[in-house]
């Protein structure tokens, strides 16, 4: 006697599991242009290696016998598998079960594949696509009673999308119009992606919205332009398998969990290579701009930086990268916008981003070009000064290893907090290093106005007092002084930060951060 009438109803209802919502809603879902959710595993991972956990989880109906007359799936399809080589928890919407809504949920699936990750400290992925599990109104009816935002799996569920922020690289994709709880799990991530011709992410969608008078298409309302400008989404490409890709490679700058350090990997780029053209890379008109992102191209190792949040905050520039093949957190600041200002999206995203760094050990590199906060009536409307102090709280509280290159500007108060304080850290200055408590354009008038206007020619002794101080501000008598370290060749400046990555090396201790990122 063998159990093999039970092994074929199990590979029975393996079989229909795999059927998802059926070949009508699966064609659907393909003439969108989207892929269903058990393809979008088997693009994102390695092949072969998704084991899936609850695939029998869904709604079954019986005949008069008590055997299987139907079964519908549920919506929610996670299990382990392997990226590079290195295990992951991915879990996935099956956008062709009841559109991902609560009708088809079962909220544990989606709570375990959390679980799972926090436990055994993996890195989780999660493939987001219509409420993720959220409410419909036609619960109501299916149900018999109205639900209770919170209650019973949701609290778990929210207290493992938090805690493992602080855990556990979490990355979210978004492949379809995606809202509500849906919304709130994309969000809530380290790094998250949507596509631009498929996907939309909001709140609530356009028929809910049109209600309060604002008629939108799903792209005004929550499209990929819309939500990397907000910040609410880090990045947008052009097709599912790019967002694969920057999954992917998101992860391999990051340890398996705040457990461990981060990966090092083989460097084949010249540890002392000196880029000529960097002497001139920084013209010595300061109100020419220059391209901030060749120079950390040129700095760190060839091809390995990898930009996050572009479309926002976009006066500083922040990304993973490597420095003799070991994960660095690079921020830069862009003179292309504002001129380097901090603005109070600037801010915010420089807060999200040393929290990232914080939790995952990463030592961070910052080439310096800022000019202070950014001034005016639309700075004082969105508060850029308490953002503004919320970011150098961010980077003083942390303590990972950090390396400040002064490239140009560094006024006021934004200037101050280029590097931790309280706390050593390494600071290099090119000679095109500019520093103050306020630029002197503006602030001559305002300090010489005596002697300005009491001159034959206000211009000219304008230009002469200007002259005078600019001499005085020459960085290397702050070098006299010991108020800058050391003054470099910005051709050596990689050699230094080869340098630095293996001092820091030891110094990255495993083990969650004394705060908890949030999103």
């Amino acid at each position: 006697m063998s159990w093999e009438d039970e092994i074929d109803e199990l590979r029975r209802r393996e079989t229909l599991a795999r059927a998802m919502g059926g070949a009508d809603k699966v064609k659907r879902q393909h003439d969108g242009g989207r892929l269903t959710v058990r393809e979008r595993i088997d693009a994102l991972v390695d092949g072969g290696s998704f084991h899936e956990v609850g695939a029998l989880a869904g709604r079954a109906s019986y005949d008069g016998a008590g055997d299987l007359a139907a079964f519908v799936p549920a919506n929610c399809i996670f299990g382990r598998a392997t990226v590079d080589g290195r295990p992951i928890v991915v879990c996935g919407d099956d956008f062709t079960v009841r559109g991902g809504s609560a009708d088809a949920t079962i909220k544990e699936k989606a709570i375990m594949a959390e679980q799972m990750a926090h436990e055994f400290r993996l890195p989780i992925v999660r493939i987001i696509e219509g409420s993720g599990g959220g409410g419909s109104v036609k619960t109501i009816e299916t149900t018999g009673r109205a639900n209770l935002p919170g209650r019973v799996g949701g609290t778990q569920g929210y207290w493992y999308a938090t805690v493992n922020l602080g855990h556990v690289p979490v990355v979210a994709l978004g492949l379809g119009s995606v809202a509500g709880l849906g919304a709130a799990r994309l969000a809530a991530s380290h790094y998250s992606v949507m596509t631009k011709t498929t996907s939309a992410m909001f709140v609530a969608g356009p028929p809910v919205v049109e209600r309060i008078g604002q008629k939108l298409s799903k792209d005004e309302l929550g499209g990929w332009e819309v939500q990397t400008r907000s910040g609410a989404v880090d990045h947008a490409v052009d097709s599912e398998g790019e967002a694969f890709a920057c999954a992917r490679r998101f992860l391999s700058y990051l340890p398996a969990s705040v457990y461990a350090t981060p990966p090092i990997v083989a460097c084949d780029d010249d540890l002392v290579r000196r880029d000529e053209w960097l002497l001139g890379a920084v013209p010595k008109d300061r109100r020419r701009v220059y391209n901030m992102r060749q120079i950390v191209e040129a700095l760190v190792d060839r091809g390995s930086l990898f930009e996050m949040g572009r479309m926002f905050g976009r006066s500083i520039i922040t990304g993973l990268a490597r420095i003799d093949g070991r994960s660095v957190a690079v921020m830069a600041g862009d003179p292309y916008h504002y001129a380097g200002a901090w603005t109070a999206d600037a801010c915010a995203k420089i807060v999200r981003f040393v929290d990232l760094a914080q939790t995952f050990h990463l030592p961070v590199v910052h080439l310096v070009d800022c000019p202070g906060f950014l001034i005016g009536i639309e700075a004082e409307r969105s508060a850029t000064i308490r953002a503004g102090v919320r970011a150098m709280a961010a980077i003083s509280q942390t303590s990972v290893p950090w390396c400040s290159v002064i490239v140009r500007n560094v006024f006021g108060v934004a200037g101050a907090i280029h590097q931790p304080a309280g706390r050593l850290s390494l600071r290099y200055a090119w000679p095109s290093g500019y520093w103050g408590s306020l630029p002197l354009e503006g602030g001559i008038e305002a300090a010489y106005r005596a002697e300005i206007d009491a001159a034959p020619d206000p211009q000219q002794k304008l230009a002469e007092i200007e002259e005078r101080l600019n001499r005085l501000r020459s960085p290397f008598r702050s070098a006299e002084t010991f108020w800058v370290e050391e003054i470099i060749d910005p051709r050596d400046t990689r050699k230094l930060l080869c340098e630095f990555v293996r001092l820091a090396e030891p110094l990255l201790a495993p083990g969650p951060s004394r705060f908890t990122m949030r999103p």
